[in-house]
């Protein structure tokens, strides 16, 4: 058994390792002056606002319509709410230009959905608005699928004593069920703020690469890599640290809350 734990162990560390070298590479890579100058690029600051602004949106609207759906998912056991969680699984699965190129048949001019918009006056795609969209179907379904299984792990009879007592269905699940399911809302928006943060794929084939209307942070990494290498990496170096803090940041307050529990 030994020889087998040794070997493990050493499988182990190779995976590690795989997963923190080119971190090191890219932490390593610019020097202090690198990322003052890429600082000051003009393409930084418009791309990283448009990154925050959009995101933070998409994020919104995840919130807003990803919490009712995942209670859904989570309290039906019919065969539409399974239907309806493959729908959700779908994007995962399925590589962002995949889901590009559906969106722009979806959301065109001749789309179903754009053919509709555009006898209104409305074009979806190459706008801010498709960069929200972009990242809207790409990223909610981490957080319907966190939320579903923190729903699904709330006490039934939690509920039933919150509605013996007079609540009502909407007052228990406001009062009870969402602040037990807390914890694992606030890890699957984050996870899905950080998916909207880092899409490439889908917002580059339905939005485009327009600086300051659609050039979200990796759109500008792609675009700083034709001229100045120097400028792509600092770019990546702040996609990089806004994870790393966001993944931090996430496990403290986990920990914070399962204490105070406790």
């Amino acid at each position: 058994m030994k020889p087998l734990a040794s070997v493990g162990r050493l499988l182990a560390a190779c995976l590690l390792a795989v997963l923190l070298i080119p971190l090191l590479a890219l932490a390593t890579s610019s020097s202090p002056s690198d990322v003052v100058s890429a600082a000051s690029d003009p393409m930084f600051a418009a791309a990283l606002a448009l990154s925050l602004k959009t995101t933070l949106l998409s994020l919104a609207l995840t919130l807003l319509m990803g919490t009712p759906l995942a209670w859904w998912l989570a309290r039906s056991t019919s065969r539409w709410s399974r239907a309806a969680a493959v729908v959700v699984e779908l994007p995962v699965v399925l590589p962002p230009a995949v889901v590009g190129i559906a969106l722009l048949f979806a959301w065109g001019r001749r789309g179903p959905v754009g053919a509709v918009l555009e006898e209104g006056g409305v074009s979806l795609p190459f706008s801010t608005a498709a960069v929200v969209v972009a990242q809207l179907v790409v990223a909610s379904p981490f957080y319907v699928q966190a939320a579903a299984a923190a729903f699904r792990r709330v006490d039934p009879d939690l509920l039933v004593v919150a509605r013996t007592l007079g609540a009502s269905q909407a007052s228990a699940v406001l009062r009870v069920a969402l602040p037990v399911a807390f914890p694992g809302l606030l890890a699957g928006a984050s996870l899905s703020w950080a998916r909207a943060l880092g899409e490439f794929g889908a917002t580059l084939l339905f939005a485009g690469n327009l600086p300051g209307e659609t050039q979200t942070m990796p759109l500008a990494i792609f675009s700083a890599l034709e001229s100045d290498i120097r400028l792509a990496v600092v770019f990546s170096l702040v996609l990089a640290a806004t994870g790393i803090l966001l993944l931090v940041g996430l496990r403290w307050g986990s920990d914070r809350m399962q204490r105070s529990r406790a």
